[in-house]
């Protein structure tokens, strides 16, 4: 007995050497940032040098939180309602181009072509939207003119600047959650259509039916990642809009950070926001994992 656990011991010893890369890995480069930033969060520090730092405790919660902060309004607003917008063009065009696309000859090519914006850098996509929103030799506003529709200054203005980035940011992720979106809709036994069509059921109901309910997981896996990538996106706001603006309306918490630590040397309160909205992330990820809970083929 003595000997069998005593192998036993050394086989887990064993184990745990091979697994000692991946741990010292991921304490340098995840555990460890995590605490530093978090203990940054209740500092105030330039970001040079380390005894420079100094705690000053709540404040920048305090600060984020006061009545006079532009962190919750418009900042916090336009991260949600940019990554609520993203999501939902992204999720719907995604769903409908799978959906068919799994029922066309040559698959793999529209799969590739629609996957082809994913792989490029976001910076030459936001460059080249700037060209087609460009208000006076832009492709879309060429076209406004040739229906009779005037002119628009899509980034320049306030109330669409916001929404034209969300327009670039929902179409930018079509292609990855199309990919996850079409594997889910291959994975679905032929057995549950048949049977449908045997019942008569139209397309509409099969499909409410059928293949929403089969497809929850893929479907919670690309709302999810996608919902978190919206929160924490501000390079394609970077590139569009430069520092966010006209004024406040296209910055986002991410782009508000990286202006924060390394344009003003507000490392502290670059931190406490990045730990306010981690917090949000964790929420509204544990509310979809909720509602997402139940479903799927193996549900069935």
């Amino acid at each position: 007995m003595k000997q069998k656990l005593g192998l036993a011991y050394r086989e887990g010893l064993v184990g745990y050497l091979f697994l000692t890369p991946v741990f010292v890995f991921y304490a340098i480069f995840l555990v460890i940032p995590f605490i530093f930033s978090l203990f940054l969060s209740f500092t105030e520090w330039g970001g040079f040098d380390l005894a420079s730092i100094r705690w000053v405790g709540l404040a920048n919660y305090r600060t984020l939180f006061s009545a006079n902060s532009t962190f919750l309004h418009p900042i916090l607003t336009n991260t949600f309602t940019f990554a609520f917008g993203t999501v939902a063009i992204s999720f719907v065009c995604a769903l409908a181009v799978a959906y068919f696309i799994t029922r066309l000859r040559w698959e793999g090519l529209w799969r590739t072509l629609y996957f082809l914006p994913s792989v490029t850098t976001v910076v030459a996509i936001g460059n080249i939207w700037l060209y087609l929103y460009n208000p006076t030799n832009g492709l879309i506003n060429e076209m406004f003119t040739w229906v009779g529709i005037p002119r628009q200054n899509f980034l320049q203005d306030p109330n669409t600047a916001l929404t034209s980035v969300i327009v670039v940011g929902g179409w930018l992720g079509i292609g990855s959650s199309m990919l996850i979106l079409s594997a889910g809709l291959k994975a679905i036994p032929e057995d549950y259509y048949e049977a449908a069509d045997l019942e008569g059921g139209s397309l509409w109901k099969v499909f409410l039916g059928i293949t929403l309910p089969l497809l929850k997981p893929s479907i919670t896996f690309v709302l999810i990642t996608s919902f978190i990538g919206g929160l924490q996106s501000f390079t394609l706001t970077m590139v569009m809009t430069r520092t966010g603006g006209p004024g406040d309306a296209t910055n986002v918490a991410g782009l508000e950070m990286y202006k924060q630590a390394f344009s003003f040397g507000n490392w502290g309160l670059a931190s406490a926001m990045a730990f306010v909205l981690f917090v949000c992330i964790m929420i509204i990820t544990a509310i979809q994992m909720r509602f997402f809970r139940q479903g799927g083929v193996e549900s069935y």
